[in-house]
């Protein structure tokens, strides 16, 4: 198996290299792509450097910042064309521990797309106030229940698509962005009869660098679930005969 860890950035220059490393420590069919925004602080510039030095390591570098949702498609499409057999995303702050990849490729041998979870049984977060838990609980439950989903963590970044699912549920199509893709995602692969785990994952805010999510992007994201939940996915269910 091929496996490749996509990893949006923009400024992440303290976090991008130590974070690869961990990546790449995890488990030996792990390759990392970095998708950088043209980051000022030269992250991109980093890792450049350190690809002579890592036959695993590689870069796309875009001249602006496109998005996160607009960095998880280029790494997609990077994934597919390159033969992986499996696509995985993370954030490149550390609240995502490269610990639990090992969890999350173990989960593949019986689902089709895996979700490191803050919300099931082991799970949870850590250095987040009062008010962000509550939003974040908040944005689950109502997008599981306005778009009919089991899944318990829909904004969680951490994941592990098998290329098969990709190919199938045209992320390419996804109109969402940020926090709006991940849930438009989850909710394409669901309704195409796809296989769906989670496993427990401790969430700890970033303690270097500068959080990107702003209240525009939740906002925007709320309105993008609601819309999603009065429209048909425009994918086939599996056939699993």
């Amino acid at each position: 198996m091929r496996s490749l860890v996509v990893l949006p950035t923009y400024n992440e220059a303290e976090n991008v290299l130590p974070l690869v490393r961990g990546v790449l420590d995890a488990a030996a069919e792990l390759e990392v792509l970095v998708v950088d925004d043209g980051s000022p602080d030269g992250t991109g510039e980093l890792v450049e450097d350190a690809m002579a030095g890592e036959p695993r390591l590689f870069l796309l570098q875009r001249g602006a910042k496109l998005g996160l949702g607009s960095a998880y498609l280029a790494g997609f499409r990077h994934g597919i064309e390159a033969g992986y057999d499996r696509i995985l995303t993370m954030d490149c702050d550390f609240s995502h521990d490269p610990r639990y990849l090992p969890d999350l490729l173990a989960g593949m041998a019986h689902h089709d797309l895996m979700i490191g979870s803050r919300y099931v049984p082991g799970g949870g977060i850590a250095n987040w106030p009062l008010h962000r838990r509550a939003l974040s609980a908040f944005a689950n439950v109502y997008t599981r229940l306005l778009l009919r989903l089991s899944v318990k963590d829909c904004t969680s970044g951490f994941r592990c698509y098998r290329r098969e699912v990709l190919l199938h549920v045209n992320p390419f199509d996804v109109r969402g962005s940020g926090y709006s893709f991940l849930e438009e995602m989850v909710w394409r692969v669901a309704r195409a009869g796809f296989a769906i785990g989670e496993t427990p994952i401790l969430f700890v805010d970033r303690t270097r660098g500068t959080s990107k999510i702003n209240r525009k992007e939740i906002w925007r994201a709320a309105w993008h679930v609601f819309e999603t939940a009065f429209r048909r996915a425009p994918v086939t269910r599996v056939d699993r005969r």
